[in-house]
């Protein structure tokens, strides 16, 4: 009996003790989703250790930015790495190759004696370097290419996952506002939700995290309202959380409740007239999730349902985000 691949997973805190542990000895590859704060764990390990961090960037380096370029001594060519993969200080420090599953094949292959020997050409990195990278997953919908069986296998690869308390715990350390706090609070799923496969906003920690930043920003103008506040969610989180952000902003519980609340909704909290209850609930339909699935010809057959009841039906929906014909 076969079964699937195993993946283990660590938090954002735990991933930054094990670079602590490893990294000056181990190449370390963190994977997680777009957001999740990969970077910053590794600015905030090394800073822990005192290392200045180093930043190659996956998307924007060729191969030799890597291996460098030639230059003639006496009648030799000598490659001449670059400055900040080796400084001209002895000093270790961290080097951070940034979006590591974004470079191209080619790069990749430059990196193999880096990850694995802490080598460039034939020059030695500082003992006690560190080398860390990062990048998203084939599934995040990133810019990632195929990973090569023989860089994988030069790395200790971290699958991190976000742990919500862990999120907190930080926020409230970093004076993120206390309403984008208790909303997660309430709704811990929001704090990262899967990557959607059209370009618009999507929740992740660094998405609330900038979020109460631009809340911040504009209440210092004075110039923070219920427009702006919703304005200002749709543009950085998913559309369903910016709403549901909103309204609680607002103090509105009915509004805020999420889609799946909703749908699991008896049909008396819609508050629809007796008439229209009774015939809906005659046919079976007795939640909120049963009546969105039907089209308005379907109500219309109903016994009794009038076009009237019909446009109760819709506005009452409507208060709440929802409409008729909508697969649940």
């Amino acid at each position: 009996m076969s079964s699937g691949p195993l993946t283990e997973t660590v938090t954002l805190s735990q991933a930054r003790d094990l670079i602590r542990c490893l990294s000056h000895e181990q190449s370390v590859l963190l994977l997680a989703p777009p957001g999740v704060g990969k970077s910053d764990v590794v600015r905030q390990a090394a800073a822990a250790d005192g290392l200045e961090c180093r930043s190659l960037l996956g998307t924007q380096i060729a191969p030799e930015d890597v291996s460098g370029v030639p230059r003639i001594v006496g009648e030799r060519s000598v490659f001449c790495p670059p400055r900040v993969l080796l400084p001209e200080t002895a000093g270790k420090f961290c080097l951070f190759l940034d979006e590591l599953p974004a470079c191209a094949p080619d790069v990749q292959k430059a990196f193999y004696s880096l990850l694995l020997e802490r080598r460039i050409g034939e020059y030695l990195l500082p003992e006690g370097t560190w080398v860390v990278a990062a990048g998203n997953r084939a599934e995040d919908k990133a810019l990632v290419r195929t990973i090569s069986s023989a860089l994988i296998n030069r790395v200790l690869v971290l699958n991190v996952r976000i742990d919500v308390p862990e999120w907190l715990e930080w926020a409230r350390a970093n004076r993120v506002r206390e309403d984008v706090i208790q909303f997660i609070e309430q709704s811990p799923e929001a704090l990262l939700r899967p990557v959607p496969d059209k370009p618009v906003p999507f929740s992740t920690p660094r998405a609330w995290a900038s979020l109460a930043r631009a809340l911040d920003l504009v209440g210092a103008r004075g110039r923070l309202t219920a427009a702006l506040v919703r304005a200002l969610a749709v543009g950085r989180v998913s559309e369903d959380d910016a709403r549901r952000f909103a309204a609680a902003w607002l103090g509105n519980p009915a509004e805020s409740a999420s889609l799946e609340e909703k749908l699991n909704w008896p049909l008396a909290q819609l508050e629809l007239s007796v008439r229209a209850t009774t015939c809906l609930e005659s046919e079976g339909i007795t939640v909120v999730r049963e009546l969105i699935v039907r089209t308005d010809d379907e109500l219309l057959e109903i016994r009794n349902f009038s076009e009237t009841a019909l446009r109760e039906v819709r506005a009452k929906l409507a208060l709440h985000g929802l409409r008729l014909g909508t697969s649940a």
